[in-house]
């Protein structure tokens, strides 16, 4: 009798099959993976943009100011909110400086451009020069909806601010609703020191 000492073929090819086939399934597993981590990574970026837009929002509305100012058409309101559908800004209004000492006094607002970006407008100062048009950046991008409504004194909800002569110069409180473009809602109200 012959002694063997070694592997039949049948014994190796079995043992190839069996090592493509855990090479095959590592292989899925680590692209599932590195798949994942990319669909976090993009969903950490997205609500990171959206706090930061959220902080930048509250910090400004918190330092309103109830201030009327002069433009090239006469005095404007301490703050003027506009339905979406116009071209001008949704929200525009005058803000104290921050207490840190890094901005100043000024008249800001916010707006959903035709890009579908939220954009903050910022003026040079409070009373400017009529031909003086405010700098835009755009705060957060990929945004469907950016609606506003402001609390009145009767604690309903407006559209518009002032809906009257005799409203006072800031609202009680503004609810802010966007719709992220992967149609996510976000509902925030910020109350207002009027």
């Amino acid at each position: 009798m012959k002694s063997t000492c070694g592997f039949t073929l049948i014994e190796l090819m079995t043992a190839l099959l069996v090592l493509s086939l855990l090479a095959l399934m590592s292989y899925r597993g680590l692209g599932a993976v590195l798949d994942a981590r990319e669909q976090v990574k993009h969903e950490t970026d997205k609500w990171r943009r959206v706090a930061a837009f959220l902080a930048r929002f509250e910090r400004d509305v918190e330092l309103a100011a109830p201030r009327p100012v002069r433009t090239a058409s006469g005095p404007a309101p301490a703050w003027r909110g506009t339905p979406a559908a116009t071209a001008a800004a949704s929200l525009e209004f005058s803000r104290f400086a921050s207490t840190e000492g890094v901005d100043t006094t000024r008249r800001i607002g916010y707006r959903l451009n035709e890009r579908y970006e939220i954009e903050l407008w910022l003026w040079p100062g409070l009373d400017v020069a009529p031909d003086t048009l405010p700098t835009r950046y755009p705060v957060l991008a990929g945004v469907k909806t950016f609606e506003l409504q402001y609390l009145n004194p009767a604690f309903a909800w407006v559209d518009t601010w002032p809906t009257s002569p005799a409203d006072l110069p800031i609202p009680r409180a503004v609810r802010l609703r966007i719709v992220l473009d992967s149609n996510e809602e976000i509902m925030r109200v910020f109350v207002l020191q009027s």
